[in-house]
């Protein structure tokens, strides 16, 4: 992986153009590749390369060379922290890599000799610190708050700790003690939970019998919604609302809105029940050929 990808300023010939001297006049060894250097060597080269660094002035070419070549020396930090990541990464083993060679950048910009620490315990922590915010922000299958992606971590360290020490799981009152957190905050952070992975609905059911009759979890969730025929028929309803007339709307969102008894409404209008009778049905008679024609 070239660095230079990564925001590493920087090319070979712009390295090549002139020797990397510092202020002092003293230069600093010119490393061709330095994604190859071994490790053990890498560790006593970058003091070098540091100690150079901090007299250069940024942004020159030999502040460049040096911090490129800072960087691709240790890159081997960046695959190190990155294994321990490696089952969970997925496919995403490239983005880990910049990801953590991102975090390796930020070492070197913030690293000083005079804290008398191995480069490789400072850089360390950065770089893993950009995985970890990498999964964080990343992995998650629904978006949820990042308070609850924190919680999710505490619950199930509190769940282990706990089904330990109980042996059983414990109950929603028993982590709730246990993490100093109301009830309703540890039920919020247990159904947040469930946001963090997510199967395809094309899965076959576990528990189905191998073989070609396996049938996907889209097959045995979920039933027909009784109320789903009231939504179509309302939807279709709608327009055939609005070609009544005025006074024939009123008589309907009397009857089937407010539910007025037939007598009522005819005292609203002022005419007999027999009246209304006669209208509703002339009404509903309407809106069933309109129904059907529309069906």
């Amino acid at each position: 992986m070239s660095v230079r990808t990564t925001g590493a300023t920087g090319t070979t010939a712009s390295r090549c153009d002139e020797a990397a001297t510092g202020s002092d006049g003293s230069a600093l060894p010119w490393i061709e590749d330095a994604g190859k250097v071994a490790p053990q060597d890498a560790r006593a080269m970058s003091k070098l390369f540091f100690d150079r660094l901090q007299v250069l002035e940024e942004g020159t070419r030999e502040y460049q060379y040096a911090r490129n070549t800072l960087i691709e020396m240790n890159l081997s930090l960046v695959r190190f922290a990155a294994s321990r990541f490696r089952n969970r990464g997925g496919d995403d083993s490239e983005d880990i890599i910049q990801v953590g060679t991102i975090g390796l950048i930020k070492a070197i910009d913030r690293f000083d000799l005079s804290r008398e620490v191995e480069f490789a315990t400072f850089a360390v922590p950065y770089i893993v610190g950009e995985i970890k915010r990498f999964f964080r922000d990343t992995t998650w299958s629904v978006h949820v708050p990042r308070r609850l992606q924190e919680l999710r971590v505490e619950l199930a360290k509190a769940k282990e700790q706990l089904s330990a020490e109980l042996d059983r799981d414990p109950t929603v009152a028993e982590l709730a003690a246990h993490l100093d957190l109301p009830e309703e905050e540890i039920i919020e952070g247990l159904v947040a939970a469930n946001g963090y992975s997510a199967g395809s609905l094309d899965t076959p059911n576990a528990d189905s019998d191998s073989g070609s009759d396996q049938r996907a979890y889209a097959d045995l969730l979920g039933e027909e919604d009784p109320a789903m025929e009231s939504v179509e028929n309302l939807h279709a309803l709608a327009p055939l609302l609005r070609e009544l007339d005025e006074r024939e709307r009123k008589i309907v969102r009397m009857r089937f809105g407010q539910e007025m008894t037939q007598a009522q409404i005819g005292a609203e209008l002022g005419v007999s029940q027999m009246h209304v009778s006669r209208l509703l049905s002339r009404i509903v008679q309407r809106l069933r050929a309109g129904m059907c024609v529309e069906a």
